[in-house]
């Protein structure tokens, strides 16, 4: 399993590294639920989720949206539980390939913890976490929040102020830079807290972390179109391996849909991709030098095979038979990811 998680990290190097080696890498860390069944070793009831389940953590790249890494957890695990451990691996490893990169971190209020917040500040890593509303921030909130009421009451629309302070819990050793938002709408008032290594205005932080929202439509695709919350087997270690063939299966499936996406065509759901592009019949061949797809010419994902075949190299029409032909460039090739995944399968003791 370890091998098989080096595999991907090193396909996202490679591919992260594609345009020149980047000045600065986002990672977005983000805790999921995956419902459970039956008698599954690491399953336990959630008290959020009302329900028994696992709970994976996943990281991916902020500004690439490549998934990163997955990382299976027990059910009554914290989420931020095992984060600065996984932090301090990718980290180290991307200053290994990159030593002059930025790297910063950005997660929702489950990971406000000292532990993410000292390791960060230690490493200098930039982050941005969102916060849990208490009584003392809703106080530090409550000047900004009663002006955004009396705007709205004045013009009749919504209000959006933004504003920071210093503030200090009590498991922290010091204080850091908090900054608030506060909303007055149709629907009522809205607070919101995040703590920040970033010199940004309060507005525009706020924006830059309400933007990880876009993480959300990755865990979907991830979660529900490649299947990854489909761990059914009751040994805990065999589960983590299975979803890390979901992770490999994603970043499949997501590498076609970026070559389309070169290639003009817009941008779909997996679950869409894999409907037209993968659901239909055909026969392959896979020779010494290339790989022959014989597809009927008149199926309905037949335009997506010849811009996906021209993207990777190769194509050409038959009366009434698609023939498509992939050559192979070692790792640019489509199955080249299953073949080291199968490499790495066979030499695992």
């Amino acid at each position: 399993m370890y091998r098989i998680a080096e595999v991907l990290f090193e396909l996202y190097l490679t591919e992260r590294e594609k345009g020149g080696v980047p000045k600065r890498v986002l990672l977005d860390f983000d805790a999921t639920d995956d419902p459970t069944h039956g008698d599954q070793e690491g399953s336990y009831y959630h008290g959020y989720y009302r329900q028994h389940m696992y709970h994976p953590l996943l990281v991916f790249d902020g500004e690439s949206g490549h998934l990163i890494t997955a990382l299976l957890r027990a059910g009554n695990t914290h989420a931020s539980n095992s984060s600065v451990a996984l932090l301090r691996r990718v980290v180290s490893r991307l200053r290994e390939k990159w030593p002059n990169v930025a790297i910063e971190m950005r997660a929702d209020a489950g990971f406000a913890v000292p532990s993410v917040y000292e390791y960060c500040e230690k490493e200098s890593i930039t982050y941005t976490i969102g916060l849990i509303t208490n009584a003392r921030l809703e106080e530090m909130a409550e000047g900004l929040l009663d002006e955004a009421v009396r705007r709205y009451e004045a013009t009749g629309i919504k209000q959006r102020l933004f504003s920071e302070g210093l503030y200090q819990a009590g498991s922290w050793q010091r204080p850091r830079r908090v900054l608030y938002k506060a909303e007055a709408m149709k629907q009522g008032t809205n607070r919101r807290f995040v703590v920040t290594t970033r010199d940004d205005t309060p507005e525009d932080l706020y924006e830059f972390y309400a933007s990880r929202g876009e993480g959300e439509n990755w865990i979907k695709d991830f979660k529900l179109h490649i299947k990854a919350e489909r761990l059914s087997c009751q040994r805990f270690i065999a589960n983590q391996f299975r979803l890390l063939l979901h992770a490999a299966a994603y970043w499949l499936m997501d590498a076609l849909r970026r070559k389309l996406i070169e290639s003009g065509v817009r941008r779909m759901q997996l679950d869409t991709l894999r409907l037209r592009l993968v659901k239909v019949g055909g026969r392959v061949r896979e020779l010494r030098t290339k790989i022959r797809m014989h597809l009927a010419s008149g199926h309905p994902g037949h335009s997506l095979w010849h811009a996906l075949s021209l993207a990777f190299g190769g194509v050409y029409e038959q009366s009434g038979l698609a023939q498509v032909e992939s050559r192979c460039h070692g790792c640019r090739r489509p199955g080249a990811l299953v073949q080291r995944l199968a490499t790495e399968r066979r030499n695992i003791p």
